[in-house]
């Protein structure tokens, strides 16, 4: 029994810490003003008669915070690597100085980072409800445990919520910590 109770509190810590690195990943993909080559992994490039993604023709750096500089890895294929940037339509509007490629990421306006905001307070919410999901099989499976006392019972619950309000925390302060990021100018 006590293995079985062990081994519930585990699993359930484990799909809490699974729900946090979700949100995590979510948060990446909110695009907080600065520049990143991420914001290039959709862009296809036309080479050698096949589309090819961008980051296996050409190096995609980062200058500086709102810039990105492509380097392609044969010259002759500059004028594909434009073409693909605008055919993907991430508004952005490349620069072709001869040997790379250069775009300037326009800053966001007080209404998109608001927007984003927004998103990953979204993003937030929808972790919580996760968490609680989580906590709410956890006490249900403590239930079907075979000859628990009523007392041994309540103290599980006890450590299920603690864990479940370490983990709401910890999402509000992600959360905020994304906020702050976003609403940064």
């Amino acid at each position: 029994m006590e293995e079985e109770i062990q081994f519930l509190l585990d699993s359930t810590k484990e799909r809490m810490d699974h729900s946090i690195q979700h949100l995590k990943d979510a948060f990446t993909h909110i695009r907080a003003g600065k520049a990143n080559p991420v914001m290039l992994s959709s862009v296809l490039v036309n080479y050698y008669g096949a589309k090819t993604p961008l980051s296996q023709v050409a190096n995609v750096t980062v200058p500086d915070a709102m810039t990105l500089s492509i380097q392609p890895w044969e010259k002759s294929i500059i004028s594909e690597i434009e073409k693909g940037i605008l055919e993907a339509n991430l508004g952005f509007n490349p620069s072709n100085n001869g040997d790379s490629i250069i775009i300037s990421i326009p800053a966001l306006t007080e209404e998109r980072r608001r927007d984003l905001v927004k998103q990953a307070k979204t993003e937030g919410e929808n972790s919580k409800i996760g968490i609680r999901n989580i906590r709410k099989d956890a006490n249900s499976n403590i239930k079907k445990i075979e000859n628990i006392s009523k007392d041994l019972e309540k103290d599980v619950e006890e450590k299920i919520q603690q864990l479940t309000d370490k983990f709401i925390k910890t999402v509000e302060e992600t959360v905020i910590q994304k906020e702050k990021e976003i609403m940064t100018v």
